[in-house]
Parts: structure tokens; sequence; C-alpha cells
């Protein structure tokens, strides 16, 4: 995101009323969000080939992403030309504060 980026008014997204009055802008709809997270999946399947995933999950900040990588996968893994084992595991990393 460049810096002079204007975002888009929150008035055209649905804002959980706890954020109103903290929100000016959106930056980043979530709909590109989970397209880029989508395509992320691909391409990974793409490089991994037919090897072995192991995903790593670093928790409390990731999960929600991890989740959403994972689901991606698991569905090209379902529905695509090939098929890769996937290892899920997790790990707590401490703050640097």
């Amino acid at each position: 995101i460049r810096d002079e980026e204007s975002g888009y008014n929150e008035n055209l997204f649905c804002i959980p009323k706890h954020y109103e009055e903290d929100l000016e802008k959106v930056f980043i709809p979530h709909g590109l969000i989970l397209d880029r997270t989508e395509r992320l999946a691909r391409d990974i399947m793409q490089d991994m080939g037919s090897h072995h995933i192991v995903a790593l999950c670093v928790l409390k900040g990731g999960y929600k992403f991890f989740a959403d990588l994972l689901d991606h996968i698991k569905a090209l893994n379902q529905n695509g030309d090939k098929s890769v084992p996937v290892t899920v595991d997790f790990v707590r990393i401490k703050s640097y504060c």
C-alpha cells in the first residue's frame, strides 16, 4: 500500500459497532485479503509440486490467516489434479516487549 493511498470510505463496509468510532478508512477490504490468500495457496501448491507441505502457525496473531490459508490448500488438494500431504504444527513465540 502506498503512503498516499486514501483507502475506502468506511460507509462501504459493515463495520462492527464497537469499531465505528475508531475507524476512519478501510485500506485493504476483506475480500481482497481472501483473494490474495487463495492465490498464495495456489502458489504454494504449484511451488511444492508433489512434496510434503509442513505448515507452521505462529500462535496468537497468525491463527486466522493460517486457518484460511489451510482451507484453500485443502480445497485445492480435494478438487485439484494433484494431492499432497500436509502436516500442521503450532509454535508460540515470546514477544520482544
